[in-house]
């Protein structure tokens, strides 16, 4: 269980289902709730354990989207850090991330939003000093060469030579650089943070050997 999650979390999620936004462990998120039936999973989270859980959709959504349209079934919990209620009902949101975790089943309720039984999916990494290191070094590789010196390249490089582990490093990358939204959800179902490395890195290789023009020199949103 990540050190975030509370220990007292029993398996039960509230799904905030979206279809162009793949939340990651250790990010932070803002998200503006208007809906009637998310405001109520916005009241409810606040009401209680603020834990949401966002969930993308998987394409084909917009027939059933006022519905229970297909999801993907890795997600991502998170709690809420900062929360604001507007006059007319609707919320603003930071959502952090903190742990994947996995659909069961979904199940009926009283509330008009959907909820799931999920189960945590651990972070697992390479036992190997060695290896973590190359994977380390090969990913730093594909990222930085993409951004002329300045404040985004510095901080990159600070993210690699600090002390966060590598799937962290992983997470917040395929949050933050400008991603296709399947590579993004791939990244977020691989639980290996080695295999999760090296996807991304090669993601990264080859969206520069394909493409006419520097990689995007600055984080996107999501």
């Amino acid at each position: 269980m990540s050190d975030a999650t509370p220990a007292d979390f029993k398996g039960t999620a509230r799904l905030f289902p979206l279809p162009n936004l793949v939340l990651f462990p250790q990010v932070v998120q803002g998200l503006h709730v208007f809906e009637p039936r998310y405001r109520q999973l916005a009241a409810d989270a606040l009401a209680t354990d603020q834990l949401i859980t966002l969930v993308l959709l998987k394409p084909g959504w917009e027939d059933q989207y006022d519905a229970a349209p297909a999801v993907e079934p890795v997600a991502c919990l998170g709690r809420v850090t900062w929360h604001e209620k507007l006059a007319d009902g609707r919320y603003n949101l930071r959502l952090r991330g903190l742990a994947r975790v996995r659909i069961v089943e979904e199940f009926p309720t009283d509330r008009p939003y959907r909820t799931a039984r999920v189960e945590l999916v651990p972070d697992l990494a390479p036992a190997d000093l060695g290896e973590l290191k190359a994977l380390r070094r090969s990913l730093a590789e594909a990222v930085l060469p993409r951004f002329e010196d300045g404040p985004a390249r510095r901080q990159l490089q600070e993210l690699f030579d600090g002390e966060m582990a590598l799937g962290q490093v992983c997470d917040v990358l395929a949050y933050a650089l400008p991603l296709p939204l399947e590579l993004k959800q791939s990244l977020l179902a691989e639980a290996h943070a080695g295999r999760r490395a090296a996807a991304l890195a090669d993601a990264l290789h080859a969206s520069a050997a394909r493409a006419d023009r520097p990689f995007p020199p600055s984080f996107s949103a999501n």
